[in-house]
């Protein structure tokens, strides 16, 4: 019974964590009370924890780490925040270093200049360098749309 309720808080102490670190102990504990179950000594059952924790952090970790690695480091195709990161989008509510509204693929965000100094008016066209929380950070979009650097036109 202790080692259910171990891994039960290891398994809900990992929704907290999300490291995928607890949840290797998780399934020690797991395997560790079916040694119980089946009438192992807790010498045993502490051994089958132990080693049955080893291996899952040693065999499954890097596994699900290398899964985790972003889309743009493993050369998918980006989706979510990452995809946004790095378009374009329309300034609709002036944007400056606390606040302001841009248009990014037809979703509205809220949105903050990336440098406190930049003010974007709207019409403007800029680029969305991260994404934090719900908030789009920009920079102004040195390319039209045309493809060519503003300088070029004058």
């Amino acid at each position: 019974m202790l080692w259910i309720v171990l891994g039960v808080v290891l398994a809900v102490a990992e929704i907290f964590t999300t490291t995928l670190f607890l949840i290797m102990f998780a399934a020690g504990a797991f395997a560790a009370a079916g040694a119980a179950a089946l009438g192992a000594p807790v010498g045993v059952q502490a051994i089958v924890f132990a080693g049955v924790s080893a291996l899952t952090v040693l065999a499954v970790r890097p596994t699900l780490r290398r899964h985790q690695r972003s889309a743009l480091a493993s050369g998918e195709q980006p989706f979510g925040v990452e995809a946004i990161e790095g378009s374009s989008a329309l300034v609709l509510e002036r944007v400056d270093a606390d606040s302001g509204l841009v248009k990014i693929d037809g979703e509205l965000w809220s949105a903050r200049s990336y440098d406190a100094g930049q003010v974007f008016d709207p019409g403007e066209r800029v680029q969305v360098i991260q994404v934090r929380g719900v908030t789009a950070l920009v920079w102004r979009d040195d390319i039209s749309s045309s493809g060519e650097l503003p300088e070029a036109k004058r």
